[in-house]
Formats: structure tokens, C-alpha cells, sequence
């Protein structure tokens, strides 16, 4: 697989940057559609071969990976809401759209019709762990702060929350706090999600950031992830630990992330639903 030209579809966040600094270290060939309002300009330096487009523009940039020869497409990074002037579509996106119809309400209806674009174009979609494994979440504490059993509690209570929240298509989060659901995720993201739940708390021990895989959710596009900001935000949210999905979520930097919950007091534990909801 090491051989085959990648093309990036690179949204939000740091895991773009990461993902291409990693071919370079393999030196892997590869190619970058970046989406405007959401990819960082700062990772896209003359050296980076790659093309900007809005989101939109889809059909372009196929047509742009087609020409680069583009064999395997890994989708990463957050992709905001975007605005009716980066929806206008061109005409093969015109076409895309029309032809998935209503499957295109759903959080992933549209990604999985994506996925399936691309490969009728002979290329492969790839999970970002299939290039890269080492970001995803290991099963057990990741940090030196284990939740106690209030926050077990809690944690057992997200899981139930968060995989109907999946089964829905609506998103893949849920803040729990002494047994009560303060907020789930929606169209906001993880991070608004948090914030708003710091005007939710109550007092005494704090909550807990539940955050899964859809249960239909396909392994290649759109995969739990946390990051230093999660950190950031529930520290200043006053939660007091984060569960992710093992195995099927993402870790950003991991080494930065264990060290920053560690020095903030959090516990990060990644969690396998099924076996969590058996021994608890």
C-alpha cells in the first residue's frame, strides 16, 4: 500500500498536517485537496502539492485527483457548516447531489455517498488509521487519573446515550454529570458541545465526556477524535475525564494529550462499550 499515490481530502485540525508530514517521513507520493474555511492554510506551503476548493467543488477535485493518479483517498480533519456560497455546486457535484437525494440528511448519509463516488472512479478510500494506527485510542487509563466509580456511573450512562445519539446519525458525544445528561452533540461539534455544557454544571464532582463511534458508522470516515483542545475546553468546562471509544476513535499527538490531562487532573480511558456496559 506504501506505493500507491494517496490523495488527502483535508478539512480542520491538526491530524492533516500530521498525516502529511508522515508521507513525507515514508516518502510516499501524495496530493492534498484542501477545503477552504476549514483546512489551516499554514500546512499548505509551495512544497505541498495541493489545491484548494470549496466544499462544493467536489467534482473538481476528483476530476484533480484522476489527474494526479491518484490510486488510495484518506477523508480528515473537521468540516464546519459551510455557507450557501461554498455550497454552490459545480456541475458534477450538481449531478452528485441529485442523485443521492435525501441521503444526504444524515450526518454520514453524504460521506458514505462520497466514499462511493470516489471508488466508482477506481480509487480507494482508506481509514487515517490504515495508514497511520498509531493514532488510534487504546482500550484502559491513559494517564496517571483513573475515573472513580461516580464517574464509571457516569461514563455507563454516556454510552447509553451516545450510541442511540448514534443509531439516530446526529453525533457521537454526550456530557454526563452525576447521572444527568447536561448536553449531546449535534451539528455544533465536540468542542462547542463542551463549552456549552460548562453553563450546564452542578455543583461538586464534575462530569465526563462520553465519545463513540456511530454504531453504522463506517471505519474510514469520520472517527471520534480528541486532541490537546479537547483537554483544554473540559478543563475549563469543569469535567473531570474523557471516554473514548477504543479502538475505533482517534488520538491527536497522544504523548501532548496524556501530559496536558495529566497536568489539568483529567483521566482519559478508552472504553469498549459492549465490555463496559457487561461490567458495570
Amino acid at each position: 500500500m506504501t506505493e500507491r499515490k494517496l490523495g488527502i481530502i483535508a478539512g480542520g485540525g491538526t491530524i492533516p498536517q500530521m498525516l502529511i508530514n508522515y508521507c513525507r517521513e515514508q516518502k510516499r507520493d501524495y496530493f492534498v485537496l484542501a477545503i477552504e474555511g476549514n483546512a489551516n492554510p499554514d500546512y499548505f506551503s509551495e512544497d505541498v502539492p495541493h489545491m484548494w476548493i470549496r466544499i462544493g467543488q467536489a467534482g473538481t477535485g476528483f476530476k484533480r485527483f484522476a489527474e494526479q493518479k491518484v490510486q488510495d483517498v484518506v477523508m480528515i480533519g473537521t468540516i464546519k457548516r459551510p455557507s450557501f456560497k461554498e455550497l454552490v455546486p459545480d456541475l458534477r457535484t450538481t449531478a452528485f447531489f441529485a442523485k443521492i437525494g435525501t441521503k444526504a440528511l444524515g450526518d454520514d448519509g453524504i460521506l458514505r455517498a462520497l466514499v462511493q463516488e470516489l471508488e466508482h472512479d477506481g480509487m480507494v478510500v482508506r481509514g487515517v488509521h490504515e495508514v497511520m494506527p498509531e493514532l488510534l485510542v487504546k482500550e484502559g487509563v491513559l494517564g496517571k487519573h483513573k475515573p472513580d466509580k461516580k464517574a464509571l456511573a457516569d461514563i455507563k450512562r454516556g454510552v447509553e446515550v451516545a450510541l442511540e445519539l448514534g443509531r439516530l446519525d446526529v453525533g457521537q458525544a454526550v456530557v454526563v454529570q452525576q447521572g444527568l445528561v447536561l448536553g449531546v452533540e449535534g451539528i455544533e461539534g465536540t468542542d462547542k458541545l463542551i463549552q456549552r455544557c460548562g453553563d450546564y454544571r452542578r455543583k461538586g464532582e464534575g462530569g465526563v465526556l462520553v465519545k463513540l463511534r456511530k454504531p453504522q458508522q463506517d471505519m474510514r470516515i469520520d472517527l471520534p477524535t480528541i486532541g490537546t483542545r479537547t483537554i483544554e475546553n473540559a478543563k475549563a468546562s469543569g469535567l473531570r475525564g474523557i471516554a473514548v471509544h477504543a479502538g475505533n476513535g482517534l488520538i491527536v499527538d497522544e504523548s501532548e494529550v496524556i501530559k496536558l490531562a495529566n497536568k489539568e487532573g483529567l483521566f482519559i480511558i478508552g472504553i469498549n462499550p459492549a465490555d463496559f456496559a457487561e461490567k458495570n
